[in-house]
Protein backbone atom coordinates (compact mmCIF):
# COMPACT_ATOMS: atom_id res chain seq x y z
CA UNK A 1 0.00 0.00 0.00
CA UNK A 2 1.62 3.33 -0.99
CA UNK A 3 2.60 6.17 1.83
CA UNK A 4 -0.27 8.69 1.10
CA UNK A 5 1.62 11.35 2.29
CA UNK A 6 4.33 10.75 -0.32
CA UNK A 7 1.31 10.26 -3.05
CA UNK A 8 1.12 12.27 -6.12
CA UNK A 9 -2.63 12.68 -5.96
CA UNK A 10 -2.17 13.98 -2.41
CA UNK A 11 -3.91 17.39 -2.47
CA UNK A 12 -2.82 20.03 0.17
CA UNK A 13 -5.50 21.20 2.11
CA UNK A 14 -4.84 25.10 2.00
CA UNK A 15 -4.72 24.73 -2.21
CA UNK A 16 -8.31 21.88 -2.24
CA UNK A 17 -10.49 24.30 -0.41
CA UNK A 18 -9.10 27.69 -2.14
CA UNK A 19 -11.13 25.89 -5.08
CA UNK A 20 -14.15 26.54 -2.86
CA UNK A 21 -16.13 29.44 -3.53
CA UNK A 22 -16.21 32.34 -0.26
CA UNK A 23 -18.74 31.66 2.01
CA UNK A 24 -21.27 34.43 3.20
CA UNK A 25 -20.49 37.72 4.90
CA UNK A 26 -21.04 37.83 8.10
CA UNK A 27 -23.96 40.21 9.39
CA UNK A 28 -23.80 42.84 12.54
CA UNK A 29 -24.54 41.18 15.51
CA UNK A 30 -26.80 42.67 18.14
CA UNK A 31 -24.65 44.62 19.56
CA UNK A 32 -26.86 43.81 23.54
CA UNK A 33 -26.56 40.40 23.39
CA UNK A 34 -25.65 39.01 26.84
CA UNK A 35 -23.60 36.24 27.50
CA UNK A 36 -25.61 33.18 29.52
CA UNK A 37 -24.40 34.37 33.63
CA UNK A 38 -22.37 37.40 32.79
CA UNK A 39 -23.12 40.94 32.97
CA UNK A 40 -20.97 42.54 30.34
CA UNK A 41 -21.80 42.90 26.60
CA UNK A 42 -20.73 39.85 24.12
CA UNK A 43 -18.56 41.72 21.87
CA UNK A 44 -16.29 42.29 25.49
CA UNK A 45 -16.45 38.21 25.63
CA UNK A 46 -15.48 36.80 22.80
CA UNK A 47 -13.67 33.13 23.36
CA UNK A 48 -10.82 32.81 22.05
CA UNK A 49 -9.64 28.63 22.59
CA UNK A 50 -6.23 28.54 20.23
CA UNK A 51 -3.61 28.20 22.62
CA UNK A 52 0.09 28.20 21.15
CA UNK A 53 -1.03 28.25 17.25
CA UNK A 54 -3.34 25.06 18.32
CA UNK A 55 -6.73 25.65 17.87
CA UNK A 56 -8.99 23.67 20.66
CA UNK A 57 -12.18 22.99 19.94
CA UNK A 58 -15.11 20.66 20.61
CA UNK A 59 -17.65 18.36 19.66
CA UNK A 60 -21.43 19.44 20.08
CA UNK A 61 -22.15 15.68 21.15
CA UNK A 62 -19.67 16.10 24.33
CA UNK A 63 -22.83 18.40 25.44
CA UNK A 64 -25.39 15.65 24.59
CA UNK A 65 -26.36 15.39 28.08
CA UNK A 66 -28.01 18.66 28.05
CA UNK A 67 -30.27 20.76 26.18
CA UNK A 68 -28.99 20.80 22.36
CA UNK A 69 -30.80 23.48 20.61
CA UNK A 70 -28.09 25.50 18.34
CA UNK A 71 -28.54 28.29 20.52
CA UNK A 72 -28.15 26.27 23.85
CA UNK A 73 -24.70 24.96 22.20
CA UNK A 74 -23.56 28.37 21.27
CA UNK A 75 -24.20 29.45 25.04
CA UNK A 76 -21.95 26.15 26.17
CA UNK A 77 -19.15 27.38 23.85
CA UNK A 78 -19.39 31.02 25.33
CA UNK A 79 -19.23 29.67 28.68
CA UNK A 80 -16.32 26.71 28.37
CA UNK A 81 -14.51 29.35 26.38
CA UNK A 82 -14.72 27.40 22.80
CA UNK A 83 -14.39 29.65 20.04
CA UNK A 84 -14.35 26.37 17.06
CA UNK A 85 -16.53 23.53 17.03
CA UNK A 86 -17.97 20.52 15.13
CA UNK A 87 -21.22 20.72 14.74
CA UNK A 88 -23.91 17.61 14.72
CA UNK A 89 -26.24 18.05 11.59
CA UNK A 90 -29.25 17.33 13.83
CA UNK A 91 -28.65 20.50 15.95
CA UNK A 92 -28.42 22.93 12.23
CA UNK A 93 -31.03 21.01 10.40
CA UNK A 94 -33.73 21.50 13.00
CA UNK A 95 -32.08 24.96 13.68
CA UNK A 96 -32.57 25.06 9.60
CA UNK A 97 -36.10 23.28 9.75
CA UNK A 98 -35.84 20.07 8.44
CA UNK A 99 -39.67 18.33 9.56
CA UNK A 100 -39.06 15.77 12.36
CA UNK A 101 -39.88 12.59 12.94
CA UNK A 102 -42.15 11.13 15.57
CA UNK A 103 -40.73 11.18 19.54
CA UNK A 104 -39.80 8.15 20.37
CA UNK A 105 -41.16 5.84 22.87
CA UNK A 106 -39.82 6.29 26.39
CA UNK A 107 -37.29 3.44 27.07
CA UNK A 108 -39.08 0.64 29.04
CA UNK A 109 -42.83 1.03 27.20
CA UNK A 110 -44.14 -1.81 25.69
CA UNK A 111 -45.58 -0.94 22.17
CA UNK A 112 -49.00 -2.77 21.21
CA UNK A 113 -48.67 -4.55 17.11
CA UNK A 114 -50.75 -1.45 16.44
CA UNK A 115 -48.59 1.14 17.72
CA UNK A 116 -45.20 -0.07 17.01
CA UNK A 117 -46.94 0.06 12.99
CA UNK A 118 -48.17 3.27 13.45
CA UNK A 119 -44.23 3.73 14.81
CA UNK A 120 -43.09 2.82 11.91
CA UNK A 121 -45.63 4.38 9.46
CA UNK A 122 -44.97 7.70 10.82
CA UNK A 123 -40.89 7.20 10.88
CA UNK A 124 -40.95 6.26 7.07
CA UNK A 125 -43.29 9.12 6.33
CA UNK A 126 -40.73 11.40 7.77
CA UNK A 127 -37.72 10.29 6.11
CA UNK A 128 -39.53 10.57 3.02
CA UNK A 129 -40.79 14.46 4.20
CA UNK A 130 -36.64 14.94 5.01
CA UNK A 131 -35.70 13.94 2.07
CA UNK A 132 -38.01 16.11 0.19
CA UNK A 133 -36.93 19.20 2.35
CA UNK A 134 -33.35 18.46 1.89
CA UNK A 135 -33.00 18.28 -1.61
CA UNK A 136 -35.07 22.04 -2.04
CA UNK A 137 -33.64 23.51 0.98
CA UNK A 138 -32.46 27.04 0.73
CA UNK A 139 -28.89 27.74 2.65
CA UNK A 140 -29.99 31.05 3.92
CA UNK A 141 -31.31 29.39 7.52
CA UNK A 142 -27.66 27.74 7.83
CA UNK A 143 -26.35 30.97 6.62
CA UNK A 144 -27.98 32.77 9.62
CA UNK A 145 -26.89 30.08 11.98
CA UNK A 146 -23.20 30.70 10.60
CA UNK A 147 -23.72 34.16 11.04
CA UNK A 148 -25.15 33.92 14.94
CA UNK A 149 -22.14 31.75 15.72
CA UNK A 150 -19.20 33.89 14.09
CA UNK A 151 -20.40 37.21 15.65
CA UNK A 152 -20.45 35.85 19.01
CA UNK A 153 -16.94 34.61 18.20
CA UNK A 154 -17.19 30.77 17.45
CA UNK A 155 -16.77 29.02 13.97
CA UNK A 156 -17.78 25.58 12.89
CA UNK A 157 -15.26 24.13 11.36
CA UNK A 158 -17.07 20.58 10.86
CA UNK A 159 -20.64 19.33 10.44
CA UNK A 160 -21.21 16.15 11.23
CA UNK A 161 -24.28 15.01 8.70
CA UNK A 162 -23.41 11.72 8.61
CA UNK A 163 -24.94 10.98 5.27
CA UNK A 164 -23.41 7.90 4.12
CA UNK A 165 -27.03 6.48 4.16
CA UNK A 166 -28.79 9.11 2.06
CA UNK A 167 -29.25 9.88 -1.46
CA UNK A 168 -26.72 11.93 -3.75
CA UNK A 169 -28.97 14.61 -3.92
CA UNK A 170 -28.88 14.24 -0.12
CA UNK A 171 -25.10 14.04 0.46
CA UNK A 172 -24.89 17.50 -2.24
CA UNK A 173 -27.21 19.53 0.01
CA UNK A 174 -25.16 18.31 3.33
CA UNK A 175 -22.25 19.64 1.43
CA UNK A 176 -23.81 22.59 -0.03
CA UNK A 177 -24.73 23.03 3.99
CA UNK A 178 -21.76 22.93 5.35
CA UNK A 179 -20.28 25.16 3.48
CA UNK A 180 -23.05 27.80 4.22
CA UNK A 181 -21.94 27.33 7.83
CA UNK A 182 -18.56 27.96 7.05
CA UNK A 183 -16.97 24.46 7.76
CA UNK A 184 -14.34 22.72 6.09
CA UNK A 185 -16.43 19.26 5.06
CA UNK A 186 -18.39 16.97 6.15
CA UNK A 187 -17.79 14.14 9.00
CA UNK A 188 -18.95 10.47 8.54
CA UNK A 189 -18.33 7.30 10.07
CA UNK A 190 -14.88 5.72 8.50
CA UNK A 191 -16.32 2.50 6.31
CA UNK A 192 -16.02 1.67 2.72
CA UNK A 193 -19.33 2.60 1.32
CA UNK A 194 -19.08 6.00 2.56
CA UNK A 195 -15.29 6.83 1.52
CA UNK A 196 -16.16 5.66 -2.19
CA UNK A 197 -19.49 7.47 -2.62
CA UNK A 198 -18.68 10.80 -0.53
CA UNK A 199 -15.46 11.43 -1.61
CA UNK A 200 -16.02 12.23 -5.08
CA UNK A 201 -19.35 14.50 -4.25
CA UNK A 202 -17.19 16.22 -1.73
CA UNK A 203 -14.66 17.14 -4.39
CA UNK A 204 -16.96 17.98 -6.62
CA UNK A 205 -18.54 20.19 -4.28
CA UNK A 206 -14.94 21.88 -3.27
CA UNK A 207 -15.28 20.28 0.19
CA UNK A 208 -13.89 17.34 2.17
CA UNK A 209 -15.47 14.25 3.16
CA UNK A 210 -14.08 13.46 6.79
CA UNK A 211 -14.03 10.03 8.39
CA UNK A 212 -13.86 9.22 12.27
CA UNK A 213 -12.75 6.48 13.31
CA UNK A 214 -13.35 4.08 16.02
CA UNK A 215 -11.94 1.11 17.35
CA UNK A 216 -11.11 -0.53 14.15
CA UNK A 217 -7.21 0.16 13.87
CA UNK A 218 -7.06 -2.47 16.83
CA UNK A 219 -8.43 -5.06 14.45
CA UNK A 220 -5.57 -7.27 13.04
CA UNK A 221 -4.38 -5.08 9.27
CA UNK A 222 -6.99 -2.59 9.19
CA UNK A 223 -5.47 0.92 7.67
CA UNK A 224 -6.47 4.02 6.92
CA UNK A 225 -4.91 4.48 3.93
CA UNK A 226 -7.52 2.24 1.70
CA UNK A 227 -10.24 5.07 2.60
CA UNK A 228 -7.94 7.98 1.62
CA UNK A 229 -6.71 6.44 -1.91
CA UNK A 230 -10.48 6.76 -3.03
CA UNK A 231 -10.39 10.51 -3.31
CA UNK A 232 -7.97 13.12 -2.67
CA UNK A 233 -11.10 14.86 -0.73
CA UNK A 234 -11.17 12.01 1.73
CA UNK A 235 -9.75 13.41 4.98
CA UNK A 236 -9.84 12.10 8.36
CA UNK A 237 -11.09 12.92 11.58
CA UNK A 238 -8.80 10.90 13.76
CA UNK A 239 -10.30 9.87 17.36
CA UNK A 240 -6.86 9.51 19.35
CA UNK A 241 -8.85 8.30 22.35
CA UNK A 242 -10.06 5.50 20.34
CA UNK A 243 -6.95 4.80 18.79
CA UNK A 244 -5.22 4.42 21.78
CA UNK A 245 -7.75 2.38 23.85
CA UNK A 246 -7.92 0.19 20.85
CA UNK A 247 -3.82 -0.24 20.25
CA UNK A 248 -2.10 0.74 23.10
CA UNK A 249 0.11 2.43 19.99
CA UNK A 250 1.20 6.53 20.57
CA UNK A 251 -1.66 8.69 18.49
CA UNK A 252 1.54 10.67 17.11
CA UNK A 253 2.74 7.59 14.69
CA UNK A 254 -0.36 7.97 12.30
CA UNK A 255 -0.49 12.03 12.93
CA UNK A 256 3.39 12.57 11.92
CA UNK A 257 2.39 10.09 8.76
CA UNK A 258 -0.96 11.20 8.09
CA UNK A 259 -1.27 14.72 9.10
CA UNK A 260 -1.83 16.26 5.49
CA UNK A 261 -4.88 14.29 5.44
CA UNK A 262 -6.41 14.80 9.10
CA UNK A 263 -8.55 17.92 9.55
CA UNK A 264 -9.17 16.71 13.09
CA UNK A 265 -8.63 15.41 16.18
CA UNK A 266 -10.95 13.93 18.71
CA UNK A 267 -9.62 14.19 21.96
CA UNK A 268 -10.41 12.20 24.83
CA UNK A 269 -8.23 10.35 27.64
CA UNK A 270 -8.59 6.51 28.18
CA UNK A 271 -6.63 3.62 29.35
CA UNK A 272 -4.81 1.24 26.97
CA UNK A 273 -6.44 -2.10 25.86
CA UNK A 274 -4.23 -3.43 29.01
CA UNK A 275 -4.74 -0.93 31.55
CA UNK A 276 -7.06 -1.96 34.55
CA UNK A 277 -9.79 -1.42 33.17
CA UNK A 278 -8.95 -1.50 30.08
CA UNK A 279 -10.22 0.76 26.95
CA UNK A 280 -11.95 3.25 29.03
CA UNK A 281 -13.08 6.94 28.96
CA UNK A 282 -11.80 8.80 32.09
CA UNK A 283 -11.70 12.24 33.89
CA UNK A 284 -8.85 14.35 31.52
CA UNK A 285 -5.30 13.55 33.48
CA UNK A 286 -6.19 10.41 35.07
CA UNK A 287 -6.66 7.89 31.92
CA UNK A 288 -3.25 7.44 29.23
CA UNK A 289 -3.60 8.97 26.68
CA UNK A 290 -0.68 11.20 25.97
CA UNK A 291 -2.78 14.11 25.37
CA UNK A 292 0.36 16.44 26.36
CA UNK A 293 2.55 14.79 23.30
CA UNK A 294 -0.42 14.88 20.83
CA UNK A 295 -1.35 19.00 21.48
CA UNK A 296 2.75 19.84 21.79
CA UNK A 297 3.75 17.29 18.26
CA UNK A 298 0.58 20.25 17.06
CA UNK A 299 2.01 22.73 18.05
CA UNK A 300 6.10 22.42 17.08
CA UNK A 301 4.68 21.86 13.56
CA UNK A 302 2.07 24.35 13.12
CA UNK A 303 0.27 21.96 11.20
CA UNK A 304 -3.34 23.22 10.92
CA UNK A 305 -5.15 20.66 12.90
CA UNK A 306 -7.70 21.23 14.94
CA UNK A 307 -7.65 19.63 18.50
CA UNK A 308 -11.66 18.91 19.51
CA UNK A 309 -12.56 17.81 22.85
CA UNK A 310 -14.76 15.10 22.87
CA UNK A 311 -16.07 14.29 26.64
CA UNK A 312 -17.16 10.80 26.83
CA UNK A 313 -16.75 9.83 30.46
CA UNK A 314 -19.28 10.29 33.18
CA UNK A 315 -20.12 13.64 34.31
CA UNK A 316 -19.59 13.30 38.66
CA UNK A 317 -22.46 13.91 40.69
CA UNK A 318 -22.65 17.76 41.31
CA UNK A 319 -20.98 18.99 38.29
CA UNK A 320 -22.04 19.07 34.54
CA UNK A 321 -21.02 18.45 30.54
CA UNK A 322 -20.55 22.24 30.40
CA UNK A 323 -18.30 22.50 33.47
CA UNK A 324 -16.17 19.04 32.23
CA UNK A 325 -15.79 20.70 29.17
CA UNK A 326 -14.32 23.96 30.43
CA UNK A 327 -11.77 21.51 32.41
CA UNK A 328 -11.11 19.56 29.57
CA UNK A 329 -10.40 23.18 27.77
CA UNK A 330 -8.32 24.47 30.99
CA UNK A 331 -6.02 21.13 31.14
CA UNK A 332 -5.30 22.38 27.20
CA UNK A 333 -4.57 25.69 27.87
CA UNK A 334 -1.92 24.67 30.75
CA UNK A 335 -0.05 22.37 28.28
CA UNK A 336 0.17 25.10 25.23
CA UNK A 337 0.52 28.06 27.24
Amino acid sequence: MKNLTNSKNQVSRRKFLGLSAAAAALSVFPSDFILAGNNRSQKDNKPNSEFGGVQVGAITYSWRSMPGSAEDILQYCLQTGISSIELMGDVAEKYAGLPQGPAKPAAGVMLSDAEIAAFEKATQEAKEAQRIWRISAPMKKFEALRKMYNNAGVNIHIAKFSPESWTDKEIEYSFKAAKALGAKGVTNEIGEKAAQKLGPIAQKMGMYAIYHQHLQPGEAGWTFDKFLEYSPANMLNFDAGHYFGATGLHPNGIIERLHDRIVSIHMKDKTGPKGNPANTNMPWGKGETPIADILLLLKKNKWPIYADIELEYPVPEGSDAVAEVKKCVEFCRNILG
